[in-house]
């Protein structure tokens, strides 16, 4: 390709700039070959010539197309070269945030001086297993190749950091360390990764310090080989350390510090276990004040060595051993305070005996004060022939001092490196190792000197060793693709190593200067420049004699001589050491030892010293210089790396001022020449550095192609035509296997062609466009101009016609004026002419009006006066007639009352009076003469009963005289009178009892009314709050719709508490069936550990008649009460019967106390039984007087308890006819009848309840009465044979007392009976007011209400009429659902009840047919039940204990979901249920335990052996949940009953509770779901990257870019079918093929929808951190295939009825970054809709999309910085987590709903092929 068609117009160049190192430009005019300048023009539009000539300035770099701008890749970039590298690193970094680049296999990262929230765990998943170029470039994902061609190739591996100080090399490698320990965690509880990673701040604390370019620089080199396993667990470690900088310890520049570890430590001083170290603060110490700033902005040294100290402990290292350190530490400050003062003559020093730093040094190490202090200031000097000692120079002495405490610092560095090594040591074998290299980069300052010398040499390896692997990869790439292979020439520093390193080499004259005695830095400058003055590589200034300069691979690096022997001597007197091995520290002493002499200790155990120090011979160590030990330790470093597979991490430090995220171009490119990122450029330009495969190529240049050319199916000879017409040049491009390889500006040629295509295409689009856009345009105007003239002459001639009407109209305007005018006129005048005579008629009139006003006038005043004299007159007469009168009738009146006196002296007056009277005496008379024939007849009934007693009485005397004549002495009369004292005792008790009870019952009534009382005065006060909160709950109505947000935010924020609590709770059970598992890991032969749980066992062999039982037994008087409750429900009705069941209630409970009251007097008959038995063999005596009396007694309180039971009955009736008169005359109140007629029979049906009782107390009277005469008739038999005094008596005797007996044990029964009917009416009569009340205070309220309604609205009226009505429909609703409750549960008792009497009765006759028979059979017993209960099948299976085995092996252990698919689903569930109902069934508790542990181990162990299986994992959790609802829907609790068939409440379980069970079994199930979702999670996740984000779904939607080295990673597996031949159909047919599953084994839906909702969550969560880290799926066309492949997941919700399961939202985050990569992204109106669009995805993630965003098409334009940071502003009120990646290991909490089962188990059958024949259907 010729210049003439390169250097065209508009073509982009880059020229040199003295400020940004290369600068834009583009051409303005065609550059034709030959010309001296070239014409351009400035991004800022100036014109500028640039000369162009042949040898001197060449032509300048062509720029690559936008397209390629911002790729991940540098050698995807068309043209390779220094301007373009620059500027791509330039517009990442600052444009996109993003710090780290590929530069083929090298890894750049730029150090962004902030901290980014990408190296978090969720990070560390999302790159683990991804192919290197799949992702956005990342420490991470070299770590991940390098890990995977670790287990790959079996092959070491090593990570290679480099780069200046500052540039962030121990940071990249602490987080390469970090993904190595997440990724290979220990298999064991060794945690060596966390040892790994704890020995970061222990290094950093003792290796790194502030520099002017860096807070935290490492000042030494390490490197680290991480050990793993076969199965590439992490199991060691080892670190291997390259030249600290020792000098730091004495000496730092203006503006630097020491090593962090001297400023922790003094920061720490005052805590207690260190102040015997005796430090202060660090300005105070001359080794720590010396840079003048102690400090660090934002570190606390405190905290740092409180991390430190704990990362000691972690590493195994003791309290006592890090006292030690820390003492060395400290003695070190004390040496550098100690002050040496200069004697007068100058040769000698010596040092105060008083030196407090000097004392704290020796107490620290240990050592002796005196001759510490001797030798720091002398020498001594061997001869051959003897030895002297020498004074020393004050500043020889301060150098010796400074040496030492160099010396003894590096030996600490060591011995701490030695340690941390030990404890990563593992007894393991190691299989391979990763190893992570994290040394200096190349440095050149303005004053360098031994250290850079040094640095500068190690970057030379390495950067051959760099050159030889890169140049070994691109000679595999081409011979894998069979292209041929030319020898590319690369940069060889070999003769600048040489330079330094071989014979008579640089480091061998300092080395040979260094042995000789008063060799010097000038010297050994001189003989440098004799013997390297003709090397390529060395250079002697110009101006300097102490100097030379070396020319590296990166530049040229002037090395001041000074100093440079005295740093590779490293010179420490043998004085000071010894004193130093004679500590009395064994750690001290340790340090300076020997190797063998330490290793002899350490085997001896025993330190054994010298009585005094005697003559030693030279330690050779001490005489190897520092050169040869780097030399040597570089050589073994190289030899590591040669050996293992290298990966290059190249960090860039972008400025010197520690900004966040500024570039500097000048620094950055000299950095990049220094790392080697431009050899890399420069060996892949050499050859065919762009490569594109045949499908990319031929998807991105087919518009080049003609329409004959596309119908070929060889895509492969479709590229290889195309570019044979292209590019005529056949050496620009090679056909690979797989890839074309292009020559450097070939594809960005391509571009062009391709832009000049599209352009012309657009040309002659915009043309053709144009054209017709213009004849349009002409068609408007044409028409509009014939409109306008038409318009025009109508407009001209509608005018002159509106000129004539205008005219005609004023004429007849002027006649109407002109004839108004004189009208006006005239009217004028004539009303002048009225006006005047009106006045003057007037005047006349008003005249003679007040001449007739005053005749009128004058008449009425005579007139008043005349009538004034003539009522004067008239009174005066009246007055004189009326005086007359009074006297007269006052006359009149005297004489009448004395006529009236004399007639009341008169007897007939008083006749008159006292007929009345006569009527009501009569009325009274007959009342007496009715009440004394009352009075009589009683008299008579108490004399007969009297006579009667008396008769008894005396014929029981006689029967006593008798007795006691016939036996002479007394002895029964003794015994009958002593029986008869103490039946009146217990008489006389029992009434005391019977008085007591009543004294309670009153307490009792008396608490209860008040209690009654106080309930309702509650109940009204809740009545009114009622009234009040439903007035409030109306109101808020009316503004629940504003107030809905915030009613619905904290609904949706306790939803997630309790999901948190939920999630918290699953997340507990999974780490302990983590912790199980691991248990079962580590102790294979071992069983699984079993859960014994307590269940709570109902007792069941209590009697039925025992009321206080724990057991839920109903009594015999509750049965009563149920079926009367039930009977009256029949009868009313259930509406009726919910009107009053408070009074229902109490009427239920007088009855239990009957039956109370019934069970005492049971009580008190069997007592009297066994009284009789005692004394049946005696003989009777006949009652005595006392006897008598007391019957008597008893007759009369019987007689009175009748009487009071008649009042009682007769108020009862009053009170009856006084509410029924109430009812009449409240006719107009249907809800009092109703009430009262309600109570009336509930009345009648206690009154029938409690006739019933009665019959039931006569019944069992009479029936214990025939009983003990039968005993007596027995008794009496077996008495016949007795010899006795007299046959007849004894029997009259017994019958006397059988009568008294009989007469007591009724008189007490009646007592009871009359008692209780006492007690009954008066609840009756409290109840019935208590009625009466209630009707009276519903009868107010109604008439309140009604009164309230009379003055509403009607549209009020009809709304309150209806809350009212729904008030009180809703109150019957709830009583009657009450009472519906209540019945079913006393059904439930009853027939509990029943089942326990049965039980019972067959008991009974298993034990009655065992004692007739003379062997007991068990077995026979059980057939015999079995073969009653066979002809009703209950549900119940049963098995033998010996069984237990098989059936689990049956139906877990040997169960395949396929063997049940055609049967019932989950009916292994069903079967064990019904094994552990027969088991209650039983009562066998050891069988129920053994049963449900054995079945929750059988499943664990089936889970844990087919953990990878997702058909067993469903099918186990399908019966699981089953199994837990079936013991739930048959508990017998309430709650799980609301669903059940009668027949399903048949099979509730009777004896136990296992609720223990169901919360292990509710466990169980979480297990089993979080295995569920992990299998699938692992099932799909390799699918969902492809088929989410890679896939066509819409075909030919996606462009293709160029692809750089790597996309053609090592570790991709192109031949194999990969990951990117998943499409969205096949991760579809997997999620139906899981939810089809799962619907076979009958998973509950709600279970099933939270799987799917788990997956969808896993999907989203994989997809979008993908996106996030993928710069090449971010465009619009990966927009729109990630849209159209969320929408076919939600119609695949939709289809399966899936949708309300919440599945779609949790893809809400993925779809809006669609939507998002869709909008427009340029206005502010466009900030705002992606503002309020992208509600779920935080800032980060929303900034790090618009960042990565890549237009596929130059014709797609970029999302500009201002853009964004408008974004940012907009957004940065939201309160969004820091984390950029959604975490993938998040589980939402589930929840298992209660779901019944509508199967019976009596119709469940079981299929043969289980065999399971030894189950027995009962």
């Amino acid at each position: 390709m010729s210049v003439n068609e390169l250097y065209t117009k508009y073509t982009r160049v880059w020229i040199p700039d003295p400020d940004d190192v290369w600068k834009a430009a583009e051409i303005t005019r065609d550059y034709k070959e030959g010309e001296a300048a070239l014409h351009l023009k400035l991004e800022d539009e100036t014109p500028l010539e640039y000369p162009v000539g042949p040898k001197s300035n060449p032509l300048p770099f062509l720029r690559n197309p936008d397209i390629l701008v911002g790729e991940n890749d540098l050698t995807a970039l068309s043209y390779l070269h220094e301007p373009a590298v620059l500027h791509n690193l330039r517009v990442r970094f600052l444009e996109s945030n993003h710090i780290y680049t590929y530069c083929g296999i090298v890894l750049v990262a730029i150090n962004p001086y902030e901290q980014l929230q990408i190296y978090g765990e969720e990070v560390i998943n999302a790159y683990t297993g991804q192919n290197m170029g799949d992702m956005d470039p990342h420490i991470f994902a070299v770590a991940e190749e390098a890990y995977k061609q670790m287990a790959r190739d079996e092959r070491n591996q090593s990570i290679i950091v480099s780069g200046e100080s500052g540039a962030g090399k121990t940071v990249s490698a602490k987080y390469a360390m970090r993904f190595f320990a997440t990724v290979g965690g220990s298999a064991n509880d060794t945690n060596v990764e966390e040892k790994v990673l704890a020995s970061s701040p222990i290094m950093e604390a003792i290796g790194n310090a502030k520099t002017t370019r860096n807070d935290n620089s490492s000042r030494f080199g390490k490197y680290i080989q991480i050990g793993f396993s076969r199965r590439y667990h992490i199991i060691g470690a080892n670190m291997r350390t390259y030249l600290l900088e020792k000098s730091r310890v004495v000496f730092q520049a203006e503006d630097e510090r020491n090593y962090h570890i001297f400023y922790q430590l003094c920061a720490s001083a005052s805590l207690p276990e260190f102040r015997e170290l005796g430090l202060t603060s660090a300005e105070e110490f001359t080794f720590t004040s010396l840079g003048e700033n102690i400090f660090i902005e934002g570190v606390n040294d405190a905290d740092d060595f409180i991390k430190t100290r704990e990362a000691f402990t972690l590493l195994g290292i003791k309290e006592s051993s890090q006292s030690s350190i820390f003492k060395v530490i400290a003695s070190i400050l004390h040496l550098g305070n100690i002050e040496i003062c200069s004697e007068r003559d100058g040769e000698s020093c010596h040092i105060s005996r008083d030196d407090v730093h000097l004392q704290h040094f020796c107490r620290l190490l240990g050592v002796e004060q005196q001759q510490m202090e001797h030798w720091l200031c002398h020498r001594k000097l061997a001869t051959a022939s003897e030895t002297y000692v020498k004074n020393m120079s004050s500043k020889q002495a301060s150098n010796a001092r400074d040496a030492l405490a160099k010396h003894i610092y590096a030996h600490m560095f060591d011995w701490i490196v030695e340690h941390i090594n030990m404890s990563l040591q593992t007894s393991s074998k190691q299989h391979s190792f990763i190893g992570v290299l994290d040394i200096y980069g190349f440095e050149t300052f303005e004053v360098n000197s031994f250290e850079q010398f040094c640095i500068n040499y190690a970057n030379e390896k390495l950067q051959q060793q760099f050159n030889s692997h890169v140049f070994k990869l691109e000679q595999e790439e081409y011979m894998k693709e069979q292209i041929p292979w030319t020898l590319i020439d690369f940069y060889d520093n070999q003769p600048c190593i040489d330079l330094i390193e071989a014979r008579l080499g640089i480091l061998d004259l300092l080395d040979e200067e260094c042995k000789v005695p008063k060799g010097t830095d000038q010297n050994w400058a001189q003989k440098l420049y004799k013997q390297h003055s003709s090397s390529a590589h060395f250079q002697k200034p110009r101006m300097s004699n102490v100097s030379f300069i070396i020319i590296h691979f990166a530049d040229k690096v002037e090395y001041q001589c000074e100093g440079f022997l005295e740093k590779n001597r490293d010179t420490v007197y043998e004085e000071q050491i010894n004193i130093l091995k004679a500590s009395q520290f064994q750690l001290v002493a340790d340090l300076f030892h020997d190797k063998n002499d330490v290793s002899s200790s350490k085997s001896s155990r025993v330190n054994v010293r010298a009585a005094k120090s005697t003559p030693k011979a030279p330690n050779r160590e001490h005489r190897k210089t520092v050169g040869h030990q780097f030399r040597s330790s570089l050589h073994l470093l190289m030899e590591t790396l040669n050996a293992t597979t290298p990966h290059y991490v190249r960090c860039i430090k972008p400025n010197d001022d520690k900004e966040a995220f500024s570039f500097d171009s000048r620094r950055a490119v000299q950095q990049l020449r220094a790392c080697g990122v431009l050899e890399t450029i420069r060996i892949s330009a050499a050859g065919y550095p762009s490569r594109w495969t045949y499908p990319d190529f031929f998807s991105r240049y087919r518009v080049l192609l003609k329409k004959s050319d596309m119908m070929s199916a060889d895509k492969k000879l479709v590229c290889k035509n195309l570019l044979e017409t292209l590019i005529k040049e056949p050496d620009m491009y090679q056909f690979g296997k797989t890839k074309i390889f292009f020559r450097a500006g070939q594809v960005a040629y391509l571009e062009k062609i391709r832009a000049d295509k599209f352009r012309s295409a657009c040309i002659k689009i915009q043309k053709t466009v144009r054209g017709w856009l213009q004849r349009v345009r002409y068609r408007k105007i044409r028409k509009s101009a014939i409109t306008l003239q038409r318009y025009g002459r109508g407009y001209l001639a509608r005018r002159y016609a509106e000129f004539l009407r205008l005219s005609r109209a004023a004429l007849i305007c002027q006649k109407q004026y002109r004839m108004v005018r004189d009208r006006r006129a005239f009217l004028r005048v004539r009303q002048a002419v009225v006006t005047i005579q009106a006045y003057t008629r007037g005047m006349f009139t008003r005249r003679i009006y007040w001449e007739f006003l005053m005749h009128h006038k004058a008449m009425i005043i005579q007139k008043s006066v005349r009538g004034w004299l003539q009522r004067k007159k008239f009174r005066r007469a009246r007055a004189a007639a009326i005086i007359i009168q009074c006297a007269y009738r006052r006359r009149l009146a005297k004489r009448r009352l004395q006529q009236l006196k004399i007639e009341a002296r008169s007897a007939q007056h008083l006749k008159k009076l006292n007929t009345g009277m006569e009527n009501k005496i009569v009325q009274l008379q007959r009342k007496m003469d009715d009440q004394s024939k009352e009075l009589k007849s009683q008299n008579e009934q108490l004399q007969q009963v009297n006579s009667t007693l008396g008769s008894e009485v005396n014929k029981l005397q006689k029967q006593l005289e008798q007795a006691r004549g016939q036996q002479g002495g007394g002895g029964q009369l003794t015994s009958l009178q002593e029986e008869l004292e103490r039946l009146r005792e217990e008489l006389q008790e029992a009434s005391a009892h019977n008085k007591k009870l009543e004294e309670e019952h009153s307490t009792e009534k008396q608490e209860l009314q008040q209690r009654v009382e106080e309930l309702q005065r509650e109940n009204t006060l809740l009545k009114t709050e009622k009234e009040e909160m439903n007035q409030i709950i109306i109101q808020l109505s009316k503004s629940s719709e504003a107030d809905g947000g915030s009613v619905s935010q904290k609904e949706v924020t306790l939803q997630k508490e309790m999901d948190q609590e939920r999630q918290r709770y699953q997340n507990l059970l999974k780490e302990f069936s983590r912790l199980e598992q691991r248990y079962d890991n580590l102790k294979e032969e071992v069983s699984l550990n079993k859960f014994h749980p307590g269940h709570r066992r109902n007792p069941s062999n209590q009697s039925s008649l025992e009321s206080d039982s724990n057991y839920p037994s109903i009594s015999t008087s509750e049965v009563g009460d149920t079926e009367d409750s039930i009977q009256l429900v029949e009868e009313m009705g259930v509406e009726k019967a919910a009107m009053d069941i408070s009074l229902f209630m109490k009427l239920q409970k007088r009855v239990r106390e009957l039956e109370t009251e019934r069970k005492r007097l049971q009580a008190s008959v069997d007592k009297m039984e066994e009284l009789a038995k005692r004394k049946g063999s005696e003989s009777r005596s006949p009652t005595s007087e006392m006897e008598t009396a007391d019957l008597a007694y008893d007759s009369l309180k019987r007689q009175e308890l009748e009487t009071e039971n008649k009042k009682l009955k007769n108020d009862l009736n009053e009170l009856r006819k006084t509410i029924s008169e109430r009812a009449s005359q409240n006719n107009s109140s249907n809800e009092l009848q109703d009430g009262y007629n309600l109570l009336l029979s509930q009345l009648k049906a206690a009154n029938e309840e409690l006739d019933a009782r009665k019959e039931e107390v006569l019944i069992l009277r009479t029936q214990i009465v025939s009983t003990a005469e039968q005993r007596e008739k027995n008794n009496h038999i077996e008495s016949e044979n007795v010899p006795e005094l007299n046959s007849k008596e004894p029997v009259d005797k017994e019958e006397a007392v059988k009568a008294y007996h009989g007469l007591t044990e009724s008189k007490k029964l009646l007592e009871a009976q009359l008692q209780t009917q006492s007690r009954q009416h008066k609840d009756e009569l409290e109840a019935l007011h208590t009625q009466i009340e209630l009707l009276r205070n519903d009868i107010e309220k109604k008439q309140e209400i009604l009164n309230y309604m009379s003055s509403l609205s009607p549209e009020a009226k009809v709304e309150y009429s209806v809350q009212q009505e729904i008030t009180r429909l809703t109150n019957d609703n709830l009583d009657l659902k009450e009472l519906v409750e209540k019945l079913e549960k006393n059904e439930r008792k009853l027939k509990k009840q029943l089942r326990i009497y049965m039980k019972k009765v067959q008991e009974l006759e298993a034990s009655m047919a065992a004692a007739q028979s003379s062997r007991s059979k068990p077995e026979l017993s059980r057939q015999v039940t079995v073969q009653r209960k066979e002809k009703d099948f209950e549900g119940m299976l049963e098995y033998n204990k010996e069984d237990e085995a098989l059936l689990l092996k049956a139906l877990i252990t040997d169960m395949r979901p396929s063997t049940v698919s055609a049967t019932v689903p989950c009916l292994p569930a069903y079967v064990l249920f019904m094994c552990i109902r027969h088991a209650d069934y039983i009562n066998d508790d050891q069988k129920v335990e053994a049963l449900l542990t054995s079945t929750i181990n059988s499943i664990k162990k089936v889970l844990k052996k087919n953990n990878e299986d997702f058909d067993t994992a469903s099918f186990w959790l399908a019966n699981t949940s089953r199994l837990l609802h079936c013991l739930k829907q048959y508990s017998g609790d309430e709650a799980f009953m609301t669903q059940n068939t009668s027949k399903q409440n048949e099979h509730c379980l009777k004896n136990f509770d296992l609720a223990e069970y169901r919360q292990v079994l509710s466990d169980l199930s979480i297990q089993i779901y979080q295995q569920l979702i992990k299998v699938a999670e692992g099932i799909i996740q390799p699918m969902i990257v492809s088929a989410m984000l890679e896939s066509e779904s819409i075909p030919s939607l996606a462009g293709v870019k160029p692809m750089g080295y790597r996309n053609r990673s090592s570790s991709m597996d192109t031949d194999a079918g990969g990951p990117s031949s998943y499409t969205l159909e096949a991760l579809i047919r997997q999620l139906g093929q899981f939810h089809g599953i799962m619907r076979d084994h009958g998973l509950d839906p709600e279970i099933a929808g939270q799987v799917v909702r788990q997956l969808f969550h896993c999907i989203n969560a994989i997809s979008l951190n993908n996106l996030l880290l993928r710069k090449d799926v971010c465009s619009w066309s990966t927009g729109m295939q990630l849209r159209y492949n969320t929408s076919q997941m939600e119609e695949w919700l939709r289809a399966n009825n899936l949708y309300q399961s919440n599945a779609a939202a949790t893809l809400e985050p993925i779809i809006q970054a669609a939507q998002l990569l869709q909008v427009k992204k340029k206005t502010t109106q466009d900030a705002e809709a992606i503002c309020s669009l992208c509600t779920s995805l935080t800032t980060q993630q929303i900034v790090k999309i618009l960042n990565l965003y890549t237009p596929l098409n130059e014709f797609e334009e970029r999302v500009t910085v201002s853009f964004i940071r408008t974004i940012q502003n907009s957004l940065q009120d939201r309160n969004d987590p820091p984390q950029l990646l959604l975490d993938t290991k998040q589980t939402f909490p589930v929840l298992f709903p209660y779901t019944p089962s509508a199967l019976s188990l009596e119709t469940l059958h079981i299929p043969a092929s289980l065999g399971l024949d030894f189950l027995v259907r009962v």
